[in-house]
């Protein structure tokens, strides 16, 4: 489970000597539709996420170092598997375990705002992977917005906000939370009184608790959208 660019993997894997490279796939890259690259990147940050997880899972650590060689901008990380023993965390488990989720095709029929805890929850995922995610003023609806900035706006920034962006999904599964969103960001007014000088908004989430509250759970609900979501 992962963004993905228009529904296409547009990097692989390559493991070299003491290294697993994750590169950039000219021959599944679309520039029509991502030329500067930005969902490239932000889906390989998800993917990150995903080999670290699974690198524990074996007791591995993976240390990884984001474009590390500027000589070749097609390689977007490196991780090396650190040789000391790993033991794997609750936390860690549970991740991997949503890493095996599918994406559902769509919202669910029923569901409700966050709660305060579980929003604090995925805004301490988001920090854990060097970015902040901004919850937005409520509007009375069955889902929060929220949003996912870096500090900064280059390439970096954009696998970092990915990595963000796959930890708050993966979080987000594990206290049944669906998750819609979109990073084709340009300008989030609701969010400027959020931010700090230099933060930029890279990915806008819609994020649903498909845990009723009580004495909803009879309620016959026909609503059904159209963006692709997780949980």
């Amino acid at each position: 489970m992962g963004p993905t660019i228009h529904d296409v993997h547009a990097w692989r894997f390559t493991v070299v000597p003491g290294l697993i490279e994750v590169r950039a796939d000219p021959a599944r890259f679309r520039p029509m539709h991502d030329p500067a690259g930005r969902g490239l990147h932000i889906s390989c940050g998800a993917a990150l996420v995903n080999l670290r997880l699974a690198a524990a899972q074996l007791g591995h650590e993976a240390v990884v170092r984001l474009l590390p060689d500027p000589g070749r901008p097609t390689l977007l990380a490196a991780a090396r598997l650190a040789g000391r023993r790993h033991r794997v965390s609750r936390s860690e488990r549970l991740l991997f375990a949503a890493t095996l989720r599918p994406f559902p095709a769509r919202r669910p029929p029923a569901g409700s705002a966050p709660s305060l805890t579980v929003l604090n929850e995925l805004a301490e995922a988001a920090r854990l992977e060097g970015a902040t995610l901004h919850t937005l003023p409520a509007t009375g609806d069955d889902l929060r917005k929220a949003v996912i900035t870096t500090q900064g706006d280059s390439p970096v920034e954009w696998l970092r906000a990915g990595q963000a962006l796959q930890r708050v999904l993966l979080s987000g599964v594990s206290r049944s939370i669906a998750a819609a969103f979109v990073y084709e960001v340009v300008d989030v007014p609701a969010v400027q009184g959020l931010t700090q000088h230099g933060d930029f908004p890279q990915v806008v989430l819609e994020l649903t608790s498909t845990v009723l509250p009580k004495g909803t759970e009879g309620r016959e609900h026909e609503r059904q959208g159209d963006r692709d979501r997780v949980g």
